[in-house]
């Protein structure tokens, strides 16, 4: 399963990679329910901002502030609130940076309908804009106890679902 998710992250990142990108700055988005290839930054800034408090990698707390990332995957068309159920809660996000750093989310860690907890696609820290060795995008998740899954310069999300195999 874990070979599985590997390689179709890496394929869906590098798929994206070869389609034409927009004149402005986006994220791409590969296996989008809805087909979109792309999420423009101004289409982020159509979304209700959020702020939060984190303790960051080196023990410092700061405020974040940008888009709860279930609303931003909600422009690509993923499943939220009732539609969330059955396979689709199977559904898992996969964020990378522009190392090649990835992290996996289960779509219904995402949803508001599902759990309290905020996953902050962030794009500035203690009011301004993020510096270049964290930006212009990172994923940051306050509710965990260690930030391993914070994600500096988020270039890509994917979207995929397990084989359709059934667990012994």
């Amino acid at each position: 399963m874990i070979h599985f998710m590997r390689a179709w992250a890496a394929a869906a990142v590098l798929g994206c990679a070869a389609a034409a990108a927009p004149a402005a700055p986006a994220l791409k988005i590969a296996g989008a329910p809805n087909g979109r290839a792309f999420v423009a930054l101004s289409d982020l800034e159509k979304l209700p901002r959020l702020k939060v408090e984190a303790t960051d990698h080196d023990g410092r707390k700061a405020r974040f502030e940008g888009w709860a990332l279930g609303d931003v995957l909600a422009l690509a068309g993923v499943p939220r609130g009732r539609q969330l159920r059955g396979p689709a809660l199977a559904t898992f996000v996969t964020a990378s940076a522009g190392d090649g750093y990835w992290v996996v989310f289960a779509l219904s860690e995402l949803d508001p309908s599902i759990t309290d907890k905020v996953v902050l696609l962030a794009d500035r820290r203690d009011g301004a804009p993020l510096p270049a060795s964290e930006g212009p995008l990172r994923v940051v998740v306050p509710a965990e106890k260690r930030p391993a899954r914070w994600i500096r310069q988020v270039v890509a999300f994917a979207i995929g679902n397990p084989p359709e195999e059934k667990a012994p």
